[in-house]
């Protein structure tokens, strides 16, 4: 073989792989594309967000990222604050405008408003448990969290992140993983370590300190009084919260009690019944329970310490179950068989 032929076998510098997702992902973008990302807001889609934001950076025209949801939990209020992460309402904007819609750390069918929409991306960690149709599809259950992910893909093109998308990627694989006490492997902490160098601890330290309201604790205190310990675990339900987010700091606040092994907190939001696992990691998956107990009614799903189901009220009236307090009390009850 000749020099010349050589040469032209020669990989292009900085690609590892013709198999490298990234190089798939990029392609698929041009410079006059106007790009959308609808995200649920909590640490890990906003910092997905951001990394996409930055590896098509001059890549396309323009790129908004869309908060579904107002954020109402201190810490993520903070980490928008503190990292400057560029937000506009969901609600505010014509998705019609734009040329292009990724979506991230999500599935379609997690979301009401995104189950009939199709997008040219999903990048997500979460089990697959739908038909997922897009033009680029990497889906990951494997992964603690998205923002690894993207890491990934970050080191693939060789961009150094910046200290404030740092500090997002890292507090982004810190919560979802639970500090991996709850979820995570070689790759998420391999990825943890890598970022890490570029982080600022100190504004990392005022998003994670910034956790509740004086309100909140009233959620607390009835959460405390109206608990229920059985074989299983811990259960209560809080009735009406202000945001799903309470049920899900108070579901983590009780696994901190010595000894249990699991704790299911539920509350109804803007006419959802809303249930939150979580486990100690050494009992069965908490995503397949979740599945299997409330799938029939609504979305449902996570990992194996941590899952969630979001049940839209009018499915469950037609179902014959009472939306009273003490009805679906009873019903995520015998759903879980507690």
């Amino acid at each position: 073989m000749n020099s010349s032929t050589k040469r032209q076998k020669r990989k292009k510098p900085g690609r590892k792989s013709s198999k490298v997702p990234v190089w798939k992902f990029i392609g698929l973008f041009e410079r006059t594309d106007s790009l959308l990302i609808p995200i649920i807001p909590d640490p890990d889609s906003l910092a997905s967000a951001l990394a996409v934001k930055r590896l098509l950076w001059r890549r396309v025209n323009k790129i908004t990222i869309a908060n579904m949801r107002e954020i109402q939990r201190i810490d993520n209020l903070a980490m928008v604050r503190l990292l400057k992460i560029p937000l506009v309402r969901f609600d505010d904007i014509n998705p019609r405008d734009f040329t292009r819609r990724v979506l991230l750390d999500s599935q379609p069918h997690h979301h009401e408003s995104l189950k009939d929409d199709t997008f040219d991306v999903i990048i997500d960690h979460h089990p697959k448990t739908n038909s997922v149709r897009a033009k680029f599809v990497d889906i990951r259950p494997e992964y603690g969290a998205n923002s690894t992910i993207l890491i990934e893909y970050l080191r693939d093109l060789g961009i150094k992140p910046s200290m404030k998308l740092a500090t997002a990627l890292l507090y982004a694989i810190r919560t979802d993983t639970g500090n991996f006490e709850r979820s995570g492997g070689e790759a998420d902490v391999r990825q943890f370590q890598y970022i890490f160098q570029f982080a600022n601890m100190n504004l990392l330290k005022k998003i994670e300190k910034s956790e509740f309201r004086i309100k909140d604790l009233r959620y607390f205190q009835k959460a405390l009084e109206n608990r229920i310990i059985g074989k299983k675990g811990l259960f209560v339900h809080l009735g009406r919260v202000p945001n799903p987010d309470i049920c899900v700091q108070i579901a983590d606040f009780f696994m901190r009690v010595h000894g249990l092994g699991w704790s299911f907190v539920s509350g109804v939001w803007e006419g959802r019944l809303i249930v939150i696992l979580r486990n100690d990691g050494l009992h069965r998956d908490a995503g397949k329970l979740a599945m299997r107990a409330f799938g029939a009614y609504g979305s449902a799903g996570g990992h194996r310490g941590a899952a969630r189901a979001e049940l839209p009220l009018s499915s469950l009236r037609k179902e014959g179950i009472k939306d009273s307090r003490t009805g679906l009390e009873r019903f995520v009850k015998q759903r879980l068989k507690l």
